[in-house]
């Protein structure tokens, strides 16, 4: 699996299922105090899945078997890429912003091909709790003298191809392995004396439990640490 998926971003929910089993593992007397400390340090510092899977490759998980923990796919909004993905037309095509301004946010569904143009306007595509029609979806953007800013979740590959003349096309993304089954989103077009922009962000809901997450691991390690110095 390390092999298949060497670069894939290691998210914090990945991390703490690896953390969970190191845990069991200590607790079952199948890993020392000092491997347990090298591992879960090396758990938390992991970057890619490829980072993540030796850490668990011979400890057994749920059921007794010895097998890699595997990533969390599709946590962007917590739905399954699958259910995301629904292979029909989107609710919406294309928004228009001229002198005003345009907004695709919430539960939609995008279609196969969107149109966002702005003219001395502005436009938001975002596209953390949206549906897609179909595994690529293009968005087509004309900024003139205006702006469209793309907002799509973790997981989802974004491919950047517009163009931008005494302007700017975000290509910051671009490059950056999406998850297993996760959406494709190829951005085209133009920006003249305007800009286009893409970015990565989490739902609102989403970043409130990977806060919740981070406290109970702080919590956690914690705990930890003072059960080491109890037993010296």
């Amino acid at each position: 699996m390390s092999d298949e998926l060497p670069e894939l971003r290691a998210s914090d929910a990945d991390r703490d299922r690896v953390a969970e089993v190191l845990r069991d593992a200590l607790a079952e007397g199948r890993l020392g105090m000092e491997e347990f400390d090298e591992r879960l340090e090396a758990a938390y510092a992991a970057r890619t899945y490829g980072e993540l899977v030796p850490l668990t490759a011979d400890l057994p998980v749920a059921g007794g078997r010895a097998e890699p923990v595997l990533p969390v796919a599709g946590r962007g909004d917590g739905t399954s890429w699958p259910e995301r993905i629904v292979g029909s037309e989107g609710s919406s095509s294309a928004g228009i912003a001229i002198m005003s301004g345009f907004q695709r946010t919430g539960r939609w569904t995008i279609g196969r091909r969107f149109t966002a143009v702005a003219f001395w306007g502005g436009g938001e595509i975002d596209l953390r709790e949206a549906r897609f029609a179909d595994r690529e979806v293009v968005v087509n953007c004309i900024a003139i003298m205006g702006g469209v800013n793309i907002v799509v979740p973790p997981g989802v590959e974004v491919d950047v191809r517009g163009i931008g003349i005494m302007g700017g096309f975000d290509h910051g993304l671009t490059g950056e392995p999406g998850e297993p089954g996760a959406p494709r989103v190829i951005v085209t077009g133009l920006a003249f004396w305007g800009g286009v922009g893409v970015e990565r962000k989490v739902t609102k809901a989403e970043k409130q439990r990977l806060k919740a997450e981070r406290r109970e691991r702080r919590a956690v390690e914690k705990d930890e640490k003072r059960r080491r110095k109890e037993l010296g």
